[in-house]
């Protein structure tokens, strides 16, 4: 599987993962995450046009995923403590078709050929997340609050040079 940035043309499977993936959390006991319709088209539409959103493909995309190589604010405050304080950067959005193994661990790989120092959070309820962020080498550090007040539990994966 290869990661490309992703396209407009690439709208449709895009969603159809993102609303797998939503149906996929609801029966994994974490219907509040992303709900019915996070995230919206217009945010995917604009990770597109920004060059943050990327795809991961064999013959179909398999997988989708929002990266930002110069991190994200949201994790400036924390309850807790980072790994670190260096710039990191920041995964957000991760789906998968669910039709292949590994899709996650393809992400990771090429976000840290970007960084070696990498950012990530998620729902406490979303425990295959939890499971899958533990296997790749990320260290739970805290709880961060989204601009809503939710929390989410913050992970970093530090490869020292």
């Amino acid at each position: 599987m290869n990661v490309r940035q992703a396209t407009r043309s690439d709208l449709g499977d895009i969603l159809r993962i993102y609303s797998r993936a939503r149906e996929f959390m609801k029966s994994n006991a974490n219907p509040t995450q992303w709900g019915s319709a996070y995230p919206p088209s217009e945010l995917v539409e604009q990770d597109i046009s920004e060059g943050v959103l990327y795809v991961i493909e064999d013959e179909f995309i398999r997988g989708v995923f929002a990266f930002f190589p110069l991190g994200d604010t949201i994790y400036n405050n924390i309850e807790g403590k980072w790994l670190n304080d260096l710039p990191h950067a920041a995964i957000h959005r991760v789906a998968s078709s669910g039709e292949r193994r590994g899709v996650f661990s393809v992400a990771v790989e090429f976000c840290l050929s970007v960084s070696k120092n990498l950012k990530i959070d998620t729902h406490a309820d979303n425990l295959p997340m939890q499971n899958a962020l533990s296997k790749l080498g990320f260290v739970p550090c805290g709880r961060i609050f989204l601009e809503n007040g939710e929390p989410r539990i913050a992970y970093q994966r530090w490869d020292v040079v």
